[in-house]
């Protein structure tokens, strides 16, 4: 039997790329006799790029830009295809995990950063980005990538704004005539991880704002901004940012970056899955084990295990699911795609002592899985 493991990161515990491992290790331990191949997967979310680099065999490049304070910092980006395509993860340069929680503040935090990152990737004649959206920290429609872009926000006299959403909210026009004119040659691939629209009860500031440091009334207020953002932008670039799939993700940058320069919005782990070269790796496989933090309804929302799932099942290959936490009683939609599923957690447990067990659990429920697959 060979088993393909094909796990998702387990959020604030563990990388997909060490899952992984956890799980061949436990399946080596165990009395079943197979092979393995560890393909960590990514769904847009952080961590994505990382894994596209290494699998694309990419190159990294360093350089200096602005956190989501405005304060530098060393960050990065790939290049992939000899060259011809960029690689870049929002969180390295406008990442949540580049603040510490009492800096968290979705008023006042830019995107900025990530636009440089696409500027210097310009810069080295890549002909096409792919921009990974997951684990920002900033509510601001992608402003701050437009404004290092050179696209600048202007009020009712006709004065400049900063491209945070604290001074945006006086925003009347939007500049775009000092637009990066390379950006019109470069395709720009966005992965988006979830399906939130912009604005409204499931758009960007209500569903992801509080995470980012957002009280009640700061979602009001940035809710109020996208709005405003989205009828000006309609004005001036013709398209409805509101109207978008994907349009919430990274605090509606998707759509700011789809409005102004023509990115294309895709699912993120149907595009990793087709850049890394899944299904070559599924079709020599008996069997499928991924994984992370929860598995549930909202996994079939287009989540990385989803992903590989549904592939699986379109190959016949049976799909085991290992995560922190499942479904007391799992739905039908979920059984149609997952065989099985496996809740790693050994006994009750507060959530900072699950998280600190997830290797152990993880290693101990494979080679569960692995001897119970020897006697069957």
């Amino acid at each position: 039997m060979h088993i393909l493991i094909a796990p998702n990161a387990f959020k604030n515990s563990f990388a997909a790329g060490e899952a992984a491992k956890a799980i061949q290790k436990g399946l080596q331990l165990s009395k079943l006799e197979c092979t393995t191949t560890c393909f960590p997967i990514a769904d847009g979310g952080d961590g994505t790029c990382a894994l596209i680099i290494e699998r694309c065999i990419g190159t990294i490049v360093k350089k200096e830009v602005h956190d989501p304070l405005g304060r530098k910092i060393s960050s990065q980006f790939g290049l992939i295809d000899n060259g011809h395509t960029a690689v870049i993860e929002m969180a390295d340069a406008s990442g949540l995990r580049l603040l510490k929680s009492e800096e968290l503040n979705p008023l006042q935090t830019s995107s900025f950063g990530t636009g440089e990152l696409i500027r210097f990737a310009l810069d080295e004649g890549v002909k096409k980005i792919i921009l990974a959206m997951g684990g920002s920290a900033t509510v601001d429609g992608g402003c701050g990538i437009l404004n290092a872009l050179g696209v600048d926000f202007i009020d009712g006299d006709g004065q400049k704004l900063p491209p945070v959403p604290q001074s945006l909210a006086d925003l009347t026009r939007i500049d775009v005539s000092l637009l990066d004119k390379r950006i019109a040659d470069c395709e720009i691939v966005i992965l988006c991880d979830v399906n939130n629209k912009l604005i409204g009860p499931a758009g960007s500031a209500a569903v992801f704002g509080p995470q980012k440091g957002a009280s009640p009334n700061d979602v009001v207020f940035l809710d109020k901004f996208l709005s405003r953002l989205d009828e000006i932008a309609f004005e001036r670039a013709g398209k409805k940012m509101s109207e978008l799939k994907h349009g919430g993700a990274a605090g509606g940058a998707a759509a700011g970056l789809a409005a102004f320069l023509n990115a294309k919005l895709v699912n993120g782990i149907e595009y990793f899955l087709q850049i890394t070269g899944f299904d070559a790796e599924l079709q020599k496989s008996d069997l499928l084990v991924t994984g992370e933090g929860s598995i549930d309804e909202q996994t079939l929302q287009g989540k990385g295990p989803f992903g590989v799932a549904k592939s699986a099942k379109h190959k016949n290959i049976p799909v085991v699911g290992l995560a922190g936490k499942i479904p007391l009683r799992p739905s039908d939609e979920l059984q149609q795609y997952f065989d099985i599923l496996f809740a790693i957690g050994n006994g009750p447990a507060e959530l900072n002592e699950a998280l600190t067990n997830t290797k152990d659990n993880l290693v101990r429920t494979s080679k569960a899985l692995g001897d119970l697959l020897s006697i069957s």
